[in-house]
């Protein structure tokens, strides 16, 4: 499991991400509550652990901030004993539980665990990759806060791509998925399919961040 763990208290960050990660845990870290956001399009944590008080943005705008962007993400936030309403206020703005300093690290693993099974046990209905976010039930797909409109055939396509993270799919098989054993034509619709949607997600079609090829093989998602 990867761990997005946002504290200013770097004494804490640098105990905390040495327990969890001797505890099987991906840790990443982050200061500055202006940098959570990045860093959650870079590497994709699981979980955030966000402190309410942070410089730069204050932990509950960027919790406001997550939940807009990142609706399933979950997110531990940190308070101070005294910081009853902030408390209630994070609850209410959407996070899924909070850890009052000061506490254990048992504590906290023992808060992550929690939280990462009741997010287990909810069926997800939205996909993120990096600042891509892809709502499977209502078919729709937001490039950070700009909704990006798909074609049913495109919408298809990213949806197999980014729910098999690392998974090369060849042209036949992506035929085979997206458009049925019945489909007789050229396997090359795919290649355009995909341009396409590099065209409509991609910063620059050349150089995907997304959509990649695998040459001799096929397409994936990073």
């Amino acid at each position: 499991m990867r761990l997005l763990l946002a504290d200013d208290d770097e004494v804490l960050l640098k105990g905390l991400k040495r327990t969890l990660t001797s505890a099987g845990y991906e840790v990443m870290t982050c200061t500055n509550g202006s940098e959570v956001i990045s860093k959650v399009e870079e590497d994709d944590p699981d979980l955030v652990v966000l402190d309410i008080m942070l410089p730069g943005k204050d932990g509950l705008s960027v919790l406001k901030e997550i939940r807009e962007r990142y609706p399933d993400l979950p997110v531990i936030m940190l308070t101070a004993r005294s910081e009853y309403v902030d408390r209630v206020v994070g609850l209410e703005m959407g996070a899924d539980d909070y850890v009052s300093k000061p506490f254990s690290v048992r504590e906290l693993e023992a808060r992550i665990k929690a939280v990462t099974r009741r997010a287990s046990r909810t069926k997800k209905s939205q996909i993120r990759v990096g600042d891509i976010l892809v709502d499977l039930t209502g078919k729709r797909v937001w490039k950070g806060t700009r909704e990006i409109f798909l074609t049913p055939k495109e919408f298809e396509i990213l949806s197999v791509l980014f729910k098999n993270r690392g998974v090369v799919f060849s042209r036949e098989k992506l035929l085979e998925i997206c458009w049925g054993y019945e489909f007789l034509g050229d396997s090359r619709v795919v290649d355009i399919q995909v341009s396409r949607l590099r065209d409509k997600l991609e910063d620059d079609p050349k150089k995907p961040r997304y959509i990649l090829t695998k040459r001799g093989f096929g397409y994936y998602c990073s």
